[in-house]
């Protein structure tokens, strides 16, 4: 089956379940709640987000300097960097350092470049045993899915859903205590930091000028991840990069009030080496990969390169009507929702992922809401063009435009047929788009081109 076809069958599916459609309901509510009264902190949200924008985009248009930057500063205090160009150069640089470690376990805090990379799957074809620590990102992991949303991985699933399977892969008893569910979590996790060879994080921000990582979170695992283990790994991606250490007080509450409502994430760190001969805890080595990964398209392409100032906030999921309707599982993609939309295209091939650009309804409230003003509802119909551009239509598809261009050129050719006839083939040409779910468009019996020249008559 193609992955339109299963994205239509499994988009249709997810609509039309009442159960999936409360949780995410409820679940969303609470957020943008939240986020509402977050923006209070702020007297003016616009121009905080105009400033973002344009930082991120003087970054992005000068990525090459500040990457450099950064490496310099990072290794300089005994950090080291590792450049990957795609996706398998990530996996073999990381397993190169797990054969040299002698790893047999690895701590994970919630990164998404790890799921663009399918590194747990690798590594546990290594023999190696990876955790998730994130309590989200745990949760989907012990049910064997992928995470449903950028921020809260686990957002499809309600607290019983959790303690339903909490009692099957755990032999817990039943319960439906909340604060006992995440005590189990966390007696389970603490001894895997402690027995782990390697941490491995993502990176919410790539600082340049001191050559560091910033983490945010909300639990204190990525610091525990990453002060047990003897080895440090963060795997991030290159559109990362901020100038300067200092554009965090802007960064970091924008990134915290667009993706929970908060002022600011309880843990923030920022790593910038390995351990320093004077400090008591943290790794003996760090490594750095700079992911690529079909970023440098994007890049390359002027009008669209805005899409890689995402600071990855999941406020657009949260707003997008598409979204809360067919659920992020399926999109089929490690990025969902509007902005998963714009870049999966470009990261995964054009050919295979068009669809997902024309998943959307182009209300712009995506757009609307975007900490860095990233034009998400313009880069849909951009990428929709591409793919037009680029051949990736149905030969049916393109023959019914041919003939349509024809026709609405020509008052002729149009006023040829009858109206019976356009209804018959209107019927036929939508009867799995449009009239599947409205009634069939009828054409008027007459058109407006007869009806004025009968008004020039009389």
């Amino acid at each position: 089956m193609s992955r339109l076809k299963q994205f239509l069958q499994d988009a249709e599916t997810k609509a039309f379940d009442l159960g999936h459609r409360s949780t995410i309901k409820f679940n969303i509510g609470k957020y943008n709640a939240a986020v509402q009264r977050g923006l209070t902190q702020y007297s003016d949200h616009e121009l905080a987000r105009e400033r973002a924008s344009f930082i991120k985009t003087n970054a992005i248009n000068n990525l090459d300097k500040y990457l450099m930057e950064f490496e310099s500063n990072f290794t300089a205090r005994g950090g080291k960097v590792i450049w990957a160009r795609n996706a398998e150069e990530a996996l073999k640089e990381i397993g190169q350092i797990m054969k040299r470690k002698r790893a047999r376990s690895v701590v994970k805090s919630k990164s998404m470049t790890t799921e663009e990379v399918h590194l747990n799957n690798f590594l546990e074809k290594n023999g190696i045993e990876t955790v998730e620590t994130d309590l989200g990102e745990y949760i989907v992991q012990l049910a064997e899915q992928r995470p449903y949303h950028i921020v809260t991985p686990a957002m499809h699933m309600s607290k019983k859903d959790i303690a339903d399977l909490f009692v099957k892969k755990l032999n817990i008893a039943p319960t439906d205590s909340a604060e006992e569910l995440v005590a189990t979590a966390r007696r389970l996790l603490r001894a895997k930091y402690t027995e782990a060879e390697v941490g491995i994080t993502g990176g919410n921000f790539l600082l340049a000028d001191i050559g560091g990582v910033a983490i945010t979170e909300n639990e204190g695992n990525g610091r525990l991840s990453t002060a047990f283990p003897k080895t440090h790994i963060a795997i991030v991606g290159i559109e990362k990069i901020l100038p300067s250490v200092m554009d965090l007080d802007l960064f970091w509450p924008l990134l915290s009030t667009s993706g929970t409502g908060q002022q600011v994430t309880i843990y923030n760190t920022i790593f910038t080496g390995p351990r320093q001969p004077n400090e008591k805890d943290g790794p003996d080595e760090m490594y750095v990969v700079l992911l690529d990964n079909g970023r440098t398209e994007l890049l390359a392409l002027p009008e669209k390169r805005e899409a890689l100032n995402c600071i990855r906030c999941g406020a657009c999921l949260n707003v997008c009507p598409v979204y809360k309707n067919i659920g992020g599982h399926t999109y089929e993609s490690t990025y969902s929702g509007p902005i998963g939309s714009v870049i999966t295209p470009h990261y995964n091939g054009m050919a295979e992922n068009k669809h997902l650009s024309f998943a959307s309804s182009l209300c712009g409230a995506c757009t609307s809401v975007c900490p860095v003003k990233i034009n998400i509802h313009n880069l849909l119909l951009l990428n929709r063009r591409q793919s037009v551009e680029q051949g990736f239509t149905e030969k049916s598809e393109r023959t019914t435009f041919k003939l349509w261009l024809k026709a609405m050129k020509s008052r002729k050719l149009l006023n040829m047929a009858p109206a019976g006839v356009k209804n018959f083939v209107l019927k036929q040409v939508l009867k799995d788009t449009w009239s599947k779910r409205r009634e069939p468009l009828q054409v008027a019996p007459k058109s407006f081109n007869q009806l004025w020249k009968e008004r020039e008559v009389k």
